[in-house]
Protein backbone atom coordinates (compact mmCIF):
# COMPACT_ATOMS: atom_id res chain seq x y z
CA UNK A 1 0.00 0.00 0.00
CA UNK A 2 2.86 2.39 0.79
CA UNK A 3 4.39 1.63 -2.63
CA UNK A 4 1.14 2.66 -4.31
CA UNK A 5 1.06 5.96 -2.41
CA UNK A 6 4.69 6.68 -3.31
CA UNK A 7 4.05 5.91 -6.97
CA UNK A 8 0.93 8.10 -7.00
CA UNK A 9 2.90 10.98 -5.47
CA UNK A 10 5.63 10.62 -8.11
CA UNK A 11 3.14 10.44 -10.99
CA UNK A 12 1.21 13.46 -9.65
CA UNK A 13 4.38 15.56 -9.31
CA UNK A 14 5.53 14.69 -12.83
CA UNK A 15 2.15 15.41 -14.42
CA UNK A 16 1.95 18.73 -12.57
CA UNK A 17 5.41 19.64 -13.88
CA UNK A 18 4.37 18.86 -17.46
CA UNK A 19 1.21 20.91 -17.09
CA UNK A 20 3.17 23.89 -15.80
CA UNK A 21 6.05 23.71 -18.25
CA UNK A 22 4.93 22.36 -21.56
CA UNK A 23 2.37 22.61 -24.32
CA UNK A 24 3.39 26.13 -25.27
CA UNK A 25 5.13 27.08 -28.48
CA UNK A 26 8.54 28.71 -28.28
CA UNK A 27 11.31 28.45 -25.77
CA UNK A 28 10.76 26.75 -22.44
CA UNK A 29 10.47 29.27 -19.63
CA UNK A 30 12.99 29.06 -16.83
CA UNK A 31 13.18 30.94 -13.54
CA UNK A 32 16.27 32.71 -14.91
CA UNK A 33 14.52 33.93 -18.06
CA UNK A 34 11.55 35.13 -16.02
CA UNK A 35 13.88 36.96 -13.60
CA UNK A 36 15.44 38.71 -16.59
CA UNK A 37 11.99 39.84 -17.78
CA UNK A 38 11.13 41.08 -14.29
CA UNK A 39 14.34 43.14 -14.25
CA UNK A 40 13.42 44.67 -17.60
CA UNK A 41 9.94 45.56 -16.31
CA UNK A 42 11.45 47.08 -13.16
CA UNK A 43 13.75 49.26 -15.30
CA UNK A 44 10.77 50.49 -17.34
CA UNK A 45 8.76 51.13 -14.18
CA UNK A 46 11.28 53.75 -13.01
CA UNK A 47 10.31 56.00 -15.94
CA UNK A 48 6.64 55.04 -16.39
CA UNK A 49 3.64 57.15 -15.46
CA UNK A 50 -0.13 56.68 -15.33
CA UNK A 51 -1.70 53.79 -17.21
CA UNK A 52 1.67 52.57 -18.51
CA UNK A 53 2.90 52.19 -14.92
CA UNK A 54 -0.24 50.26 -14.03
CA UNK A 55 0.28 47.89 -17.00
CA UNK A 56 3.89 47.28 -15.99
CA UNK A 57 2.94 46.55 -12.37
CA UNK A 58 0.42 43.98 -13.61
CA UNK A 59 3.01 42.47 -15.97
CA UNK A 60 5.50 42.15 -13.11
CA UNK A 61 2.91 40.44 -10.87
CA UNK A 62 2.00 38.04 -13.70
CA UNK A 63 5.67 37.20 -14.21
CA UNK A 64 6.14 36.59 -10.49
CA UNK A 65 3.14 34.24 -10.46
CA UNK A 66 4.51 32.39 -13.48
CA UNK A 67 7.95 32.10 -11.86
CA UNK A 68 6.37 30.46 -8.82
CA UNK A 69 4.84 27.77 -11.06
CA UNK A 70 7.86 27.01 -13.23
CA UNK A 71 9.80 23.91 -12.23
CA UNK A 72 13.54 24.33 -12.81
CA UNK A 73 14.95 22.04 -15.52
CA UNK A 74 17.09 20.10 -13.02
CA UNK A 75 14.03 19.37 -10.89
CA UNK A 76 12.03 18.41 -13.99
CA UNK A 77 14.76 15.95 -15.00
CA UNK A 78 14.65 14.36 -11.55
CA UNK A 79 10.86 14.14 -11.68
CA UNK A 80 11.11 12.49 -15.09
CA UNK A 81 13.62 9.90 -13.81
CA UNK A 82 11.32 9.04 -10.91
CA UNK A 83 8.31 8.88 -13.24
CA UNK A 84 10.14 6.53 -15.62
CA UNK A 85 10.90 4.27 -12.66
CA UNK A 86 7.24 3.90 -11.58
CA UNK A 87 5.05 4.63 -14.64
CA UNK A 88 4.78 1.08 -15.91
CA UNK A 89 3.79 -0.55 -12.62
CA UNK A 90 1.48 2.35 -11.69
CA UNK A 91 -0.20 2.22 -15.10
CA UNK A 92 -0.61 -1.56 -15.05
CA UNK A 93 -2.12 -1.49 -11.57
CA UNK A 94 -4.50 1.36 -12.45
CA UNK A 95 -5.40 0.23 -15.99
CA UNK A 96 -3.71 3.23 -17.63
CA UNK A 97 -2.46 2.49 -21.12
CA UNK A 98 -0.05 4.24 -23.48
CA UNK A 99 -2.74 6.35 -25.17
CA UNK A 100 -4.01 7.64 -21.82
CA UNK A 101 -0.51 8.73 -20.78
CA UNK A 102 -0.08 10.48 -24.15
CA UNK A 103 -3.45 12.20 -23.82
CA UNK A 104 -2.38 13.88 -20.58
CA UNK A 105 0.86 15.08 -22.18
CA UNK A 106 3.50 12.49 -21.30
CA UNK A 107 6.02 12.50 -24.18
CA UNK A 108 6.40 9.30 -26.18
CA UNK A 109 10.14 9.20 -25.46
CA UNK A 110 9.45 9.17 -21.72
CA UNK A 111 6.98 6.30 -22.09
CA UNK A 112 9.55 4.39 -24.13
CA UNK A 113 12.10 4.85 -21.33
CA UNK A 114 9.47 3.64 -18.85
CA UNK A 115 8.82 0.56 -21.02
CA UNK A 116 5.12 1.38 -21.34
CA UNK A 117 3.97 -0.62 -24.36
CA UNK A 118 1.79 0.77 -27.11
CA UNK A 119 -1.43 -1.14 -27.40
CA UNK A 120 -3.80 -1.53 -30.32
CA UNK A 121 -7.49 -0.95 -29.90
CA UNK A 122 -9.66 -3.96 -30.60
CA UNK A 123 -11.35 -3.70 -34.01
CA UNK A 124 -13.56 -6.76 -33.54
CA UNK A 125 -16.62 -4.68 -32.64
CA UNK A 126 -16.24 -2.31 -35.60
CA UNK A 127 -15.99 -4.93 -38.38
CA UNK A 128 -18.97 -5.11 -40.75
CA UNK A 129 -20.65 -8.45 -41.14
Amino acid sequence: MARGRDEARIVRAYLDAIDNGAKRPGRRRTPESINKQIAQVDALLREAHGIEKLKLVKQRRDLEATRAKVVPVADRDGLEREFVRVARSYGERRGIDYAMWREVGVPAAVLTKARVQRTRLSTAGSAKR
